[in-house]
């Protein structure tokens, strides 16, 4: 049983639209929550916030029936709270179940000292989203935007288009820390698994382990010889060879030991069954890490960019070089988003081996749907080939996309002109937009799987609009409380 919220105030309780935020302090919190307070306190958006939450609950369950569970408006307050602020789920945790303003915004008084949310509730409630569902709370709330900023009338937007990469939460990936990742995880699991079954085959799995860890740490400290003798050198090679070898001769030892146990084993426990299959990803990564080392270091041959894997836990990651100062390469995914002139995030795209000159179309064909105001949208060069610049013209008056190389005399008249060079000079204020994500939770996703990652994007996308609705809000406030002063002066 689910409810969107409880409509029947308690005791002590204060409606959210009549909660008393702190407008003198610049922190993010009162902004954010400024900005669902708005949301709430309009009825057209709240409708349509309220009826886009429903959607959370599958269409075959019924929301008045069976054990109670989280509000969502409970679940769509934290989520955006943690994203906004940049927090893990320990802090989230603190914070809704200690902070007085947070708490009065999910409902709660300072009677319900009994009423607390625990770790779990909230990570398995937030992952209850999913991208498109925010997306489409995000469209209410820059809606919400410009009918701030623009009131109902007619309006003209003009968008800027970048990308950045928001990392995933892995390690520096070499073949032996990977081979290393994957058998670690085929031991331990089946080590486990034999434990509860009884079976004596892996009772020192933990010593299996610090086995084979020793032996990796041996490859790991080995360095390639810097000496001008030959000799010398060719001495290190073997040396850097032979400890590879017995590496993954050890490691691959015991994988084709797990696979003969897993092969013996009868269980006909479902949740077993699937504890088995999680071995079997894991021994499938650990093969193809010995191979692929054996090519590499042995034989000497070298691995093509496409068969490389950057992690055998987030298996999106991408291996990323923009050439940025400082920056060799990055391990994540690319993120592309369009924001206007007020600073609202019209929309966002997660670059799955893509570039930016794959998706400059599909951005402002998606954003022009969704906010047909949209006229005017630039660009940096990465974007640019002449389909691009054709294609745009379909659905903008205007096209900011420099072209790449010498410029014929069509390319500088169109380049040159007033209002090419004025969106030009304008196009880097989206940087302050991808900074501001990047500082309020889009530095490095902590959610796994590529599922978790497009959630993870989403939520960080929404928390900011609405920190930013929040913020216009708070300004306007302020300045309405000085002319007051002012006038009382």
């Amino acid at each position: 049983m689910r409810k969107v919220i409880e409509n029947q105030l308690k005791i002590g309780q204060v409606d959210i639209s009549s909660i008393e935020i702190d407008l003198n302090c610049r922190d993010e919190i009162p902004q954010l929550l400024l900005g669902l307070q708005a949301i709430y306190t309009d009825r057209n958006l709240q409708d349509a916030v309220f009826g886009i939450l429903k959607n959370i609950v599958p269409s075959n369950v019924d929301m008045g029936n069976g054990r109670p569970g989280m509000d969502l408006w409970k679940i769509l307050v934290p989520g955006t709270l943690r994203l906004n602020c940049n927090w893990d789920y320990d802090k989230l945790h603190n914070i809704s179940n200690e902070h007085k303003t947070v708490r009065e915004f999910l409902g709660h008084t300072i009677f319900d000292f009994d009423q607390r949310y625990s770790l779990q509730s909230l990570k398995d409630n937030i992952a209850l989203f999913t991208p498109e569902l925010l997306d489409e709370i995000n469209r209410v709330a820059v809606k919400a935007g410009h009918d701030l900023v623009c009131g109902k009338g007619e309006f003209r937007l003009k968008g800027r288009c970048d990308s950045f990469v928001v990392e995933t939460d892995v390690h520096y990936p070499t073949d032996i820390s990977l081979l290393l990742d994957a058998v670690r995880k085929a031991v331990f699991l089946i080590g486990g698994l034999c434990d509860e079954l009884g079976v004596t085959d892996w009772r020192q799995y933990r010593h299996i382990f610090k086995k084979i860890r020793k032996q990796f740490n041996v490859v790991r400290r080995l360095k390639h010889s810097s000496s001008k003798d030959g000799a010398k050198k060719a001495q290190r090679e073997r040396l850097i060879i032979e400890a590879h070898r017995q590496y993954v001769d050890l490691v691959d030892h015991y994988v084709q030991r797990a696979k003969t146990s897993i092969g013996v084993l009868n269980v006909s426990d479902i949740g077993k069954m699937a504890g088995i299959m999680v071995i079997d990803g894991y021994i499938a990564h650990a093969e193809r890490q010995i191979d692929r080392i054996r090519r590499r270091v042995p034989e000497g041959g070298a691995i093509a960019h496409r068969e490389k894997v950057f992690s055998i836990f987030e298996e999106h990651t991408e291996w990323i070089s923009k050439g940025k100062a400082g920056v060799s390469q990055e391990l994540g995914l690319g993120v592309c988003v369009l924001e206007d002139q007020y600073g609202f995030i019209l929309h966002h795209q997660v670059m799955e081996h893509e570039k930016d000159v794959d998706i400059a179309v599909s951005m402002v064909a998606e954003a022009k749907r969704r906010f047909p105001a949209l006229a005017v949208c630039s660009f940096d060069k990465g974007f640019y080939n002449p389909a691009n610049r054709s294609d745009l013209g379909a659905f903008l008056e205007e096209v900011v996309l420099p072209k790449k190389g010498k410029l014929s005399g069509h390319d500088k008249e169109i380049e040159y002109s007033e209002s090419f060079v004025e969106s030009r000079r304008k196009h880097a204020a989206v940087e302050s937009a991808i900074n501001a994500l990047e500082n309020h939770g889009l530095d490095r996703c902590l959610d796994r799987g590529i599922d978790g990652f497009k959630r993870y994007i989403a939520l960080a996308v929404l928390a900011r609009n609405l920190q930013k609705l929040g913020s216009l809000l708070r300004e306007r406030e302020l300045r309405r409380q000085k002319r007051r002063r002012k006038i009382a002066a």
